[in-house]
């Protein structure tokens, strides 16, 4: 095996299932000054929209006995500053450059594609944000509505050739149905599970820690949850999957890939040890050496009762 740890997301090439997940890499600039980021599959920018945002005001993170809360609110200086200040950048360190979009409409949407297609040949997939727990201007619905997935996937489908791979809100009733949605409008692949949505309490002040009242939670304690949300989706879905959630060493993303990921996204875990993500690579090499198979031969491997 020459890389037995590279993987395909449809056209999309990795030479490692390992991609730092957006919000916790920003562009890349502070991870590479602890390790050479070349080394991993890709890294997803920041979440970007059409206007520079400051996020949300007051206290906006919060560690929790199993995880974190996070309600920084796409804070991000706007896409037209990171074209041209941040993209080359990312163009830079050899690995897959994923492009996080965000929205309050349908409207913003569009024009984020007609921005950053200009640039396709800097972009090796668009990862779009449709689940956006933090923000209050309309984005929880889009996500949990079918047919808003749908029409803004085919309408984004019409613009671009650059793989759409559509990030799901696992706040939802039934994750089938949205993926299902995000398929029949054209997307690429799915990326699950963004952030659950949660709130932690102040016991003397009694009021929520945050100053958002919620945020979205993330690290060990959703990995379950996502994990079977791709095994749901892998049963039902023609394109690839991205599992993200909760992954914090080489174990869990084999877990993820048997239930049914291509890749996964590491996010929080980075935050906690910032060289996680080449701890895990390495260790994911030693496993496919000691085991003879490749990671890719793994993905959709689960064998339900």
């Amino acid at each position: 095996m020459s890389n037995p740890i590279s993987v395909k997301v449809g056209s999309v090439e990795l030479k490692s299932p390992i991609i730092l997940a957006s919000g916790t890499c920003n562009f890349g600039h502070e991870l590479s000054e602890y390790y050479d980021l070349s080394i991993l599959g890709g890294l997803s920018s920041k979440g970007l929209t059409i206007k520079p945002r400051v996020g949300n005001p007051g206290v906006r993170v919060a560690e929790t006995a199993a995880g974190m809360l996070n309600s920084v609110g796409l804070q991000n200086p706007g896409v037209d500053y990171f074209i041209e200040h941040d993209l080359d950048y990312m163009d830079s360190l050899g690995c897959a450059r994923i492009i996080n979009v965000a929205g309050h409409s349908f409207d913003d949407y569009m024009a984020m594609i007609d921005k950053l297609a200009p640039h396709k040949d800097k972009i090796d997939a668009l990862e779009i944000n449709l689940s956006c727990p933090n923000v209050k201007a309309g984005c929880m619905s889009i996500g949990s509505d079918p047919e808003q997935i749908k029409l803004i996937v085919s309408s984004m489908r019409k613009k671009t050739d650059l793989p759409l791979w559509i990030k799901l809100t696992p706040n939802v009733t039934d994750i089938k149905t949205m993926a299902l949605a995000a398929q029949e409008g054209g997307a690429d692949a799915v990326v699950l599970i963004n952030t659950l949505l949660g709130m932690a309490v102040n016991i003397k002040t009694r009021r929520p820690v945050l100053n958002n009242n919620t945020g979205g939670y993330s690290g060990p304690a959703v990995k379950p949850v996502a994990i079977r949300m791709v095994s749901e989706c892998y049963q039902v879905l023609d394109i690839p999957i991205i599992g993200c959630g909760g992954i914090s060493n080489y174990e869990d993303v084999l877990e993820f890939m048997i239930a049914g990921a291509s890749a996964v996204e590491i996010g929080t875990a980075s935050l906690v040890h910032p060289t996680c993500p080449v701890d895990i690579t390495a260790d994911l090499k030693d496993w496919c050496e000691k085991s003879g198979e490749s990671l890719s031969s793994l993905t959709g491997t689960l064998q339900l009762w």
